[in-house]
């Protein structure tokens, strides 16, 4: 006879295996009196819109923002907890980590120091005299604080992407876009205003007196003009055959003379024969003229000013308290800083993402989530090569190279497979800007060192704890954090429908990157290359081109709109993501219905947790930002402008042809 004790647990491990899933449906977030036909971002998001404002350290308030926020408390506990025990620490992660943080903390050392931390560059910057000095400083600089006008690292080459080159490209800039440096309306003049008060308050704290600062301010702004006027537009960029132009060090050195690119070589170790693919030659050849011509006192005072405003953040109070109120309440909206444990978060995070990412995953990233996710992806892989294969409008050899890229996409799950070692970087618990600029010097040199080397497949663009995905067109993979594999993004303990819905759509939108305006120039080996038919790319472009109409037209508010060239490539991922997730949920369940919860069928519960990710406000300055840079939709519009073309949401909900949430068959935008 089994004995009650072991009778009682299995009974109660039988009685949790067979507990209902939770539907994913937040019925407090919903806005009842709103028509989901109407308005089905409203219809999914207005309550919990309207109880939960903005708050005043932030630009913007949202699903993203709140499981960032989260994220930042499970740090707050590994930090705290690393730097109250650094004299026994665990591990050499949890100690660096504990040092970085515990010095970040310590706002009074920060403080007393002032401006001491950088007087020694300001010192050189002051004592230059010639352009050939101009010139030494600019490339000596490039070693840990690369502050423009241009910048070299490493990446793969565009057309051979196995092998990293050296790339240069164009920055230096202030300002959050070369446009507004050249718009008229109120606003970016306005933004301008503030910028030149920016600049001359910062000279201020440096110990220039108010007209100094003032003239100091006015030349850099027209110094940064000229720069501006020579950089690619945002809709360009997207183009990467408009960004590669491969040479050797001879014709980069002819290009721009001015600037001893064999010191800048030898200073990194790279070889001469290295290629060098530059992204902006016009640019380059625009940094040559000013080297040559423009006022070693001109190029004294940008160099002030790029030095001290990078270094901001990191300094005095009131240098991080003018920083603050430009690049974020200026440009933002935000009004309130957050809090000091906040900010160290978040820059440990950004200067030790692996230390601090291997200790966030093992205490909230189990493996059954990865392995959950793995079968997602497949699923979604699985669905998506499916639609491949059926799609009549690609010739049959444009579709074989789409399936083969498909096959070659690598999934990464969560974490890196390898750690990196920080051993080399040397960290002190009571030095926070050199824990800073020793941090930089350890990102450069490893990136750097990158170059003339095979790619290494185990590097991330993002740390473990971000709430966030990518795709890389070079590597040909798709990549999601474990930070952004929390609820609502993605819950272990949710119906189906929910995490299709969410995290599903999220994965189907990164992979629908790699057949986008610009994944879908790279080829399964992550190289620049046709592979499509010119028939079919034209087909391509015409889809394209719906996207973009329907984008530029959408009424954002007050008269505002979308680039459509700017977000074609993230409205594409959204609505081809969608699509995907829908019919690999479908046929996840194999025929059978899926469960009706909360008074809502399956159906109806996937596309509210896809709109439910998008639930987010912006402040008036942060929109007006984002339309004008971010290749992202406005969140509400990425829920709308999505929905707006898809027959299964229709149906869901019973939308008919004239609701706001149904375009007419014939605009509806789709790839495959």
């Amino acid at each position: 006879m089994m004995r009650p004790i072991l009778l009682s647990l299995l009974l109660a491990a039988t009685a949790a295996a067979q507990q209902p899933l939770k539907s994913g449906v937040d019925t407090d977030a919903l806005d009842r009196s709103c028509k989901p036909c109407d308005d089905f971002w409203r219809f999914a998001n207005g309550g919990w819109v309207d109880k939960n404002p903005i708050p005043a350290r932030y630009s913007n308030w949202g699903t993203f923002t709140v499981l960032q926020e989260a994220n930042r408390e499970r740090l707050r506990v590994i930090l705290e907890q690393a730097a109250a025990s650094r004299a026994n620490a665990a591990s050499p992660d949890q100690k660096r980590i504990g040092d970085f943080f515990a010095s970040c903390m310590d706002t009074a050392a920060i403080d007393a120091a002032g401006v001491k931390p950088i007087a020694s560059v300001m010192a050189r910057i002051n004592a230059l005299k010639s352009p050939s000095e101009v010139q030494a400083l600019l490339v000596e600089l490039q070693r840990d604080n690369p502050i423009g006008p241009f910048g070299v690292f490493g990446s793969p080459d565009l057309k051979n992407s196995k092998e990293v080159i050296a790339s240069v490209g164009a920055g230096g800039l202030s300002l959050p876009d070369r446009d507004y440096y050249f718009k008229d309306d109120a606003r970016t003049k306005k933004i301008r205003e503030e910028l030149l008060k920016h600049i001359a308050a910062t000279f201020t704290l440096l110990g220039d007196n108010a007209q100094q600062a003032e003239a100091a301010a006015k030349t850099v702004f027209d110094f940064e003009s000229t720069f501006a006027n020579a950089t690619m537009t945002n809709v360009q960029r997207r183009d990467p055959y408009a960004r590669y132009h491969k040479m050797d060090l001879d014709g980069l050195s002819a290009m721009a003379p001015a600037v001893d690119w064999k010191a800048l070589f030898k200073q990194f170790g790279i070889a001469p024969t290295t290629p060098v693919n530059v992204s902006e030659p016009e640019f380059i050849k625009t940094v040559q003229t000013q080297l040559t011509s423009a006022p070693v006192d001109t190029w004294k005072t940008w160099i002030r000013w790029r030095v001290a405003s990078s270094a901001s953040p990191f300094l005095s109070k009131p240098f991080r308290d003018e920083s603050f109120r430009f690049r974020t309440t200026v440009l933002s909206g935000a009004t309130e800083q957050q809090p000091r444990w906040q900010q160290c978060a978040n820059t440990v995070d950004g200067m030790l993402g692996d230390s601090l990412g291997r200790l966030f995953v093992e205490k909230h990233f189990p493996p059954e989530a990865k392995k959950r996710m793995n079968a997602l992806v497949e699923n979604l892989r699985g669905t998506l090569r499916d639609e491949l294969s059926n799609a009549a409008w690609l010739d049959p050899e444009t579709r074989k190279n789409a399936v083969a890229k498909l096959n070659a996409f690598v999934a990464k799950i969560g974490y890196p497979d390898r750690w990196r070692n920080y051993s080399a970087m040397k960290i002190d618990g009571s030095l926070f800007f050199q824990n800073v600029r020793s941090a930089a010097l350890f990102a450069r040199n490893y990136q750097m060192a990158k170059i003339g080397k095979p790619v290494d497949r185990n590097d991330w663009g993002m740390t473990p704890p971000t709430v966030n995905a990518y795709y890389s067109p070079l590597m040909n993979e798709i990549a999601f954090p474990a930070g952004i594999l929390q609820a609502p993004f993605f819950d272990l303990e949710a119906d189906d429908a929910a995490n299709y819905g969410a995290i599903g759509v999220v994965i189907g939108h990164e992979m629908g990157h790699g057949f986008d305006d610009q994944g879908s120039k790279f080829d399964a080996e992550g190289n620049l290359r046709n592979w499509w038919t010119p028939e079919d790319r034209k087909k391509f472009d015409e889809r394209a081109a719906c996207v973009i109409d329907q984008f530029n037209t959408l009424d954002v508010g007050e008269g505002l709109r979308h680039n459509g060239k700017l977000v074609v490539g993230e409205a594409f991922g959204d609505i081809g993501g969608l699509a995907l997730s829908y019919k690999a949920y479908q046929r996840s369940l194999g025929g059978k219905p899926g469960p009706v919860l909360d008074g809502f069928t399956a159906d109806q519960r996937f596309f509210l947790a896809f709109a439910r990710v998008w639930a987010r406000s912006h402040r008036p300055e942060d929109l007006r930002l984002r339309l004008n840079t971010d290749p992202h939709p406005i969140a509400k519009f990425r829920t709308i402008g999505t929905l707006q073309n898809s027959p299964e949401f229709h149906k869901a909900f019973n939308c008919k042809l004239g609701d706001p949430m149904v375009r007419p068959p014939e605009k509806q935008c789709m790839l495959w």
